[in-house]
């Protein structure tokens, strides 16, 4: 069994920062890419960052300059710094990993989601 746990939302003013943590653990072997998704009220769930075990990086083009993602492969463990907050950022994050079990099989694990509120 694996488990995803994030950590670090917030309510936090416009132009403020939050960091995101998440860490995956269990029966795990390796891990290929790790990374954030959001999802705001009546919107689909979006990408935010995903990171490779190579260290290769995506962004949504609405936080690229803004947002930051950060991994450690050894820990199983991925950040998201968060900078420049707007009011559009406002959502529930959610980590998930994309893992190789011990018993062989590969599937997406998902945390259960931190809310970040950005307001005034």
């Amino acid at each position: 069994q694996v488990q995803v746990v994030e950590s670090g939302g917030g309510l936090v003013q416009p132009g403020g920062s939050l960091r995101l943590s998440c860490a995956a653990s269990g029966s795990i072997f390796g891990v290929v890419t790790m990374g954030w998704y959001r999802q705001a009220p009546e919107k689909q769930r979006e990408l935010v960052a995903t990171m490779s075990n190579s260290g290769r990086t995506t962004y949504a083009d609405s936080v690229k300059g803004r947002f930051t993602i950060s991994r450690d492969n050894a820990k199983n463990t991925v950040n998201l710094q968060m900078n420049s907050l707007k009011l559009e950022d406002t959502a529930v994050y959610y980590c998930y990993a994309d893992v190789w079990s011990r018993d062989g099989g590969r599937r997406d694990y998902w945390g259960q989601g931190t809310q970040v509120t950005v307001s005034s």
